[in-house]
């Protein structure tokens, strides 16, 4: 038996634990205490050129890039790739231990170009890292449409921005319908990114002085994945679930017991959980009681989108506020990374 907490959390549930935005000694570390996978974000360039412990690995790699490559921006988006193919190549041998089902290292494109055939493209670029490199595509009308064409390709898919039931849904029809004669396709999972929504609730709630308590605040994201947990069991979809975004160490324990994978950066909640060594308890399927879905409901604009299985439409995804929240935060570092970049060029 396992003495850690992830181990003892891999052991006793179906619970897995995928690291977040790690530099390749971080990736390293959250292997050795078991983790399984890896997402990386378009904030994850600048995140590493900021990092003391990476800038001059990094500012390396831009030096050489920069010799070859005119554009500033395609200059990042192959940087990106280096440096997440780095990681990648952490996780490579448990991805060949485990035959392709673990180790997995997702990566996306550049956030200010989300079109179809843009996606598309760069997916086709980032799976030159690594056989083990994931395609992280935004669900939203034009990733899907992109997500459609790359599962009849057998990519491996990550839909990310997914804040709403309807979204999760749409993502995972979407799998069914275009796998139904595909013999072993790549696998895909969805990305319902609870802790990015509930800090755009909070701030919603606070914005509009709505009157509800933070108990029952706390407990919006939960609400809208064990909602969403029912119904994609109940309908036997073959996506897999990662749930992301976390902002506190209940975005994990409290969905402990879940068959799902759960990302959460090493710095801030992965090391606290491992320092910690909480016990292991499975609180994922206690219900939300009906009282406070109905408050959150009535109260909450953007919880009702996110809970109701029709409560938002395909139209709305781009724009609705926690994937805005989400993506602003990915096109600031990539503006950050670029003009880095940019910089650097100028110096040499």
């Amino acid at each position: 038996m396992g003495n850690t907490y992830f181990e003892r959390v891999h052991e006793q549930t179906p619970t897995r634990f995928w690291i977040n935005n790690v530099t390749r000694k971080q990736a390293q570390l959250a292997i050795d205490h078991g983790a399984v996978g890896c997402t990386q974000n378009p904030a994850y360039t600048w995140k590493m050129i900021t990092n003391e412990e990476e800038k001059d690995y990094v500012d390396g790699i831009i030096s050489n890039i920069i010799k070859n490559e005119d554009d500033d921006n395609m200059a990042l988006v192959a940087l990106q790739r280096e440096l997440i193919g780095g990681v990648a190549r952490v996780f490579h041998p448990l991805f060949e231990r485990s035959c392709g089902k673990q180790g997995y290292v997702s990566i996306q494109g550049d956030p200010f170009n989300e079109k179809k055939e843009a996606i598309i493209d760069y997916a086709h670029f980032n799976r030159e890292g690594g056989e083990n490199m994931m395609c992280k595509i935004p669900a939203v009308p034009d990733g899907l449409a992109a997500i459609e064409e790359l599962i009849r390709q057998n990519v491996p898919i990550n839909a990310t921005e997914c804040m709403a039931i309807r979204q999760v849904l749409d993502v995972c029809e979407l799998y069914e319908k275009t796998t139904k004669n595909m013999i072993n396709p790549a696998p895909l999972y969805f990305s319902l990114i609870t802790g990015i929504f509930d800090e755009c609730v909070a701030n919603e709630v606070k914005e509009q002085n709505i009157d509800i308590s933070s108990d029952k605040l706390w407990l919006g994201g939960l609400a809208v994945a064990k909602k969403c947990y029912e119904i994609i069991k109940k309908r036997g979809y073959k996506a897999g679930w990662i749930s992301g975004g976390a902002r506190g160490l209940h975005h994990f324990t409290e969905m402990v017991g879940g068959d799902c994978v759960i990302t959460i950066n090493w710095k801030g909640t992965a090391d606290k959980l491992i320092d910690e060594n909480p016990p292991v308890v499975s609180r994922f399927f206690n219900p939300v009681d009906q009282d406070i879905i109905d408050e959150l409901t009535e109260k909450i604009p953007t919880f009702k989108k996110a809970f109701c299985i029709n409560g938002i439409t395909p139209d709305e995804y781009e724009d609705y506020s926690p994937v805005v929240l989400f993506r602003r935060s990915f096109e600031d570092a990539w503006e950050n990374a670029r003009s880095h970049i940019a910089s650097l060029r100028n110096r040499s």
